[in-house]
């Protein structure tokens, strides 16, 4: 690991100021779980280098809560995923994001993971983390070495940048599935974005996960109160049933109206560079009954679907695992 500067913070303001100091040689630093890990494997290329600033963001008391508003809980930034799967609030209101953040890695990890970590972590992709290959996409090179590779976990969808990386988040399908907003601090003020806005495709830039500049940072997610009609479900495929990444995962949450979907998200992760919202499945199920329109849905999720030379299976995953979640919501 190359050696970095530690500062500790105790309000946003402090770690905008610094931020906005340091621009490009500087990281956020809550749970570390992600930040360390990718600094050990030192991945530099052209555009990519570890950063000589850490900014430790744990002592600021405002991104630490969970609390209900009028219509809405608000998720602080350095909440952990222990903390979020345990809630009171979130329990009651929002079982298919304990779901997810019950699925994050082990107990260990979930301890220390926190919510904007978890959205805003890096990708996964063996190419990417790897030093030897510094003329990757994502790291400002011409190659993408998946697209060729070792790819079987990587991308379906979303390929249209050449680069073939999955996101791995966990919590970012299912905040798409509950209409999430993420609150973005900035040297300006605050400003709030759809969750499904937050993350950049790599066709629009292929060095980016998220619309962060190097000036801002995520302070909170506003989630908005469900219908009292509706409920929802998070299921994950994985190749270690004890802990790992998604293979794909999908959240659903369902509105109904005398067992008919009067409105449905549906969002998956694990098969694109950004968590998938399949807005042909919402539509093959909106205005029937679930069990009427399973078929129809799971098709149409995987419509348009990409495979490479070795995850061929992830098409049939995918809709698998979709069939899978709306029989259990039926």
């Amino acid at each position: 690991m190359k050696p970095f500067e530690y500062i500790k913070v105790t309000s946003v303001a402090q770690a905008i100021s610094l931020l906005s100091k340091h621009q490009g040689r500087v990281a956020i630093l809550a749970g570390g779980s992600d930040l360390f890990g990718i600094m050990k494997d030192r991945p530099e290329g052209l555009k990519f280098k570890m950063p000589q600033y850490l900014i430790d963001i744990k002592g600021i008391k405002d991104l630490t809560s969970i609390k209900e508003q009028k219509g809405s809980l608000k998720i602080g930034a350095t909440v952990t995923l222990s903390e979020i799967a345990s809630s009171s609030p979130v329990r009651d209101k929002y079982p298919l994001l304990v779901q997810a953040a019950s699925q994050v890695g082990v107990p260990q990890i979930r301890n220390v993971g926190t919510l904007a970590g978890n959205l805003c972590q890096r990708p996964r992709c063996w190419y990417f983390r790897r030093s030897v290959f510094k003329d990757c996409l994502r790291k400002g090179g011409g190659n993408c070495y998946a697209a060729d590779g070792e790819n079987q976990y990587h991308a379906i969808f979303g390929i249209g940048g050449g680069c073939c990386i999955v996101y791995p988040s966990d919590l970012a399908p299912a905040l798409v599935a509950l209409n999430a907003k993420v609150e973005i601090a900035t040297p300006k003020g605050n400003r709030m974005v759809p969750i499904e806005q937050f993350y950049v495709r790599p066709e629009k830039d292929v060095l980016r996960e998220n619309i962060l500049s190097p000036e801002e940072m995520v302070v909170a997610v506003e989630i908005p109160y469900p219908a009292a009609s509706s409920k929802g479900i998070f299921l994950k495929a994985k190749e270690r049933q004890a802990f790992d990444f998604a293979i794909v995962s999908v959240a659903v949450n369902l509105t109904l109206k005398n067992n008919v979907v009067a409105d449905s998200r549906i969002a998956f992760g694990g098969i694109a560079p950004f968590p998938m919202r399949s807005i042909k499945a919402e539509a093959a199920l909106k205005g029937k009954e679930v069990k009427e329109s399973l078929p129809a849905a799971c098709k149409a999720c995987v419509d348009g679907a990409q495979p490479l030379k070795n995850n061929g299976y992830k098409v049939e995953a995918t809709g698998g695992i979709l069939e899978e979640a709306l029989s259990l919501l039926a």
